[in-house]
């Protein structure tokens, strides 16, 4: 028999009773009535309550013991007195008689308690991040991740896909973060790159004859922190498949995700089907290619309407006369909302930034006007209009926004989420997935005035490549997509461009000459030049599907050791300064300059 214990603290019932058992884990809580001291025992899998009376000699030694100290407990199963038992817990109708004690491990004085799941700094929890893991709720999120991939793995298997390891060592290249360097000792002056994903390596397992592959891939960069984003790393299940079209993609993808989220969670998934929005239609309809379907808020274009001589919204009326838009939000029935109701959602769009959002609610008296601040510049008949627009009705209420088309975007899908979570409509306890399709290939950057990809670069083209309209690049559009839950980005994917000449021309557009695009992708054009397969793919984010599986907005309560904000792990101390013989043998100085 095991040494350190004979049953695990999550498996004992009453059907134990009278055997004797040992026990090993850490202290959880301590209860002392006088004569009996009562112990929750923890380990991995649960907690059994341990007594002690204070007449055995271990009393003493148990009653100063501090918490989350590590001890084997020895002693004989008896049936909890009735109405003494707790059954939440597996272990709840017993506990056990402790008849000896063997102290493994003593704890000092604790810097947070591992008892109870009240907040602390998050300083402090990654500090002793260790500690923080004990708790339940952590504990729970790791266990989840760690099931989640399994489950993962076994399913890409059944699909025919093979798993393949692509280096984490590689050449930089321009996939939008900044990489994480690695000088190179051998090679005096050059630099490896932290892979920010695997995506030439996973291309070119496809040009190699393999059919289908699969990763758990860690991914590097060096993006600042976000609630949904890690500084530094993160992983993603890497897919791609050979002579494959986006319908395949999505096939495969979709059953994947169905039976992921069936099996970890209780929450309706309300699309088996996942809808399919292109991007143009996504950001007119929520201003955002990240949408949350769960979201019966609709943005409707009503710019025409500032045209009409009967409408007299002048500060409107001359901002679209400028090249403006103007886009709202139709609530339902919310005529007998209170008056803080309306001014509190334009008072937040001022302090999101933006000029505030003009509103008014359809009456009807004698005739069909507006009731609010802006109600009075609209006629009967510009007012029928917008309600045949957006499929208003009497008693529904207007929030509008009127700016350039990126500015409105960004404010009315804000508003969007907003109204929603104020009006309670957002269903909690369901899944909306859809895809987003059809992204431009190109964008124009307002910073440097040029124009860049505008996702991944090496996606195929729409249309028939032979009558690409390379004139008027804005206007060409890519096999690239993305999958969105709950407004929540899982991943993009696109079916790959693996035409040399092609990729040349494509690339010229965004600014690269002929040279620069075989210096930084050689490798890529190399092995497409002798023959590969059409072939796509994705990589959805394992964090993120963690984080919606476990309930969590945060993507530090699911991984074991995240970084801090500032890309930081304060209880290794990373990163850290090296020594000045290490620096020399990479050749390498330190030249920071001060303030």
């Amino acid at each position: 028999m095991n040494k350190y214990r004979s049953h695990n603290c999550s498996e004992l019932s009453d059907k134990d009773s009278g055997k004797t058992v040992s026990l090993s884990g850490w202290l959880h809580r301590k209860r002392d009535h006088g004569n009996l001291l009562f112990i929750d025992l923890r380990d991995h899998f649960g907690l059994t309550q341990c007594v002690i009376e204070n007449k055995s000699k271990f009393f003493s030694k148990l009653e100063k013991l501090r918490p989350e100290s590590v001890l084997t407990i020895t002693g004989k199963v008896i049936k909890r007195e009735k109405g003494t038992e707790n059954l939440e817990l597996p272990t709840g109708k017993i506990e056990v008689s402790i008849q000896s004690v063997e102290i493994l491990s003593e704890s000092k004085d604790l810097p947070m308690p591992v008892f109870g799941e009240q907040d602390y700094p998050e300083d402090i929890r990654l500090k002793y991040r260790f500690l923080d893991l004990r708790r339940e709720e952590m504990h729970k999120n790791i266990i989840l991740r760690s099931k989640v991939i399994s489950f993962i793995r076994t399913e890409m298997l059944k699909l025919g896909f093979l798993e393949y390891q692509t280096p984490i060592l590689t050449s930089s290249s321009p996939e939008g973060a900044r990489d994480f360097l690695v000088p190179s000792r051998l090679n005096p002056g050059k630099f490896y790159a932290l892979p920010q994903a695997p995506q030439q390596f996973k291309q070119l397992i496809m040009v190699s004859g393999f059919d289908k592959y699969f990763q758990i891939a860690p991914c590097f960069r060096d993006e600042d922190a976000r609630a949904d984003r890690s500084p530094g790393e993160f992983y993603q299940l890497d897919i791609e498949m050979s002579f494959v079209e986006q319908e395949d993609v999505f096939k495969v993808l979709e059953n994947l995700i169905v039976n992921l989220f069936k099996n970890f969670s209780s929450k309706k998934i309300i699309y088996d089907k996942f809808p399919q929005i292109p991007f143009k239609e996504a950001m007119l309809k929520y201003g955002t290619d990240k949408p949350d379907l769960r979201n019966p808020l609709l943005i409707n274009d009503v710019t025409n309407i500032f045209t009409r001589d009967d409408v007299k919204f002048d500060i409107f009326k001359k901002l679209v006369k400028s090249g403006s838009k103007v886009r709202c939000i139709v609530t339902k029935n919310t005529k007998d909302k209170p008056r803080s109701f309306f001014d509190n959602i334009d008072k937040w769009a001022k302090e999101q930034g933006a000029s505030g959002l003009a509103y008014f609610t359809i009456e009807k008296n004698d005739k069909i006007s507006g009731k609010g601040p802006v109600g009075k510049f609209f006629s009967e008949e510009s007012l029928k209009e917008l309600m045949k627009i957006c499929k208003a009705e009497i008693g529904d209420s207007v929030f509008l926004a009127c700016a350039k088309v990126k500015e409105v975007e960004k404010i009315l899908s804000l508003a969007r989420d907003k109204i929603a979570k104020d009006l309670n409509l957002i269903k909690e306890d369901q899944f909306a997935f859809c895809w987003i399709t059809d992204y431009p290939m190109y964008e124009f950057d307002e910073e440097t005035k040029k124009i860049k990809f505008s996702h991944n670069p090496f996606s195929m083209p729409q249309g028939d490549l032979n009558k690409l309209d390379y004139n008027n690049p804005l206007k060409i559009k890519a096999y690239q997509y993305d999958i969105v839950c709950n407004g929540v980005e899982l991943s993009s994917g696109a079916i790959r461009n693996y035409k040399p000449e092609l990729m040349y021309k494509l690339f010229a557009i965004a600014g690269y000459n002929k040279k620069q695009v075989e210096e930084k992708f050689g490798g890529m054009l190399n092995a497409l030049s002798f023959g590969a397969p059409p072939h796509g793919g994705i990589a959805p984010g394992i964090d993120r599907i963690v984080m919606l599986l476990a309930n969590e907005k945060n993507i530090r309560e699911i991984t074991l050791f995240p970084m801090n904000q500032n890309a930081q792990d304060l209880m290794m101390k990373a990163p850290s300064e090296v020594e000045a013989k290490q620096l020399k043998e990479l050749g390498l100085k330190i030249d920071i300059k001060k303030n």
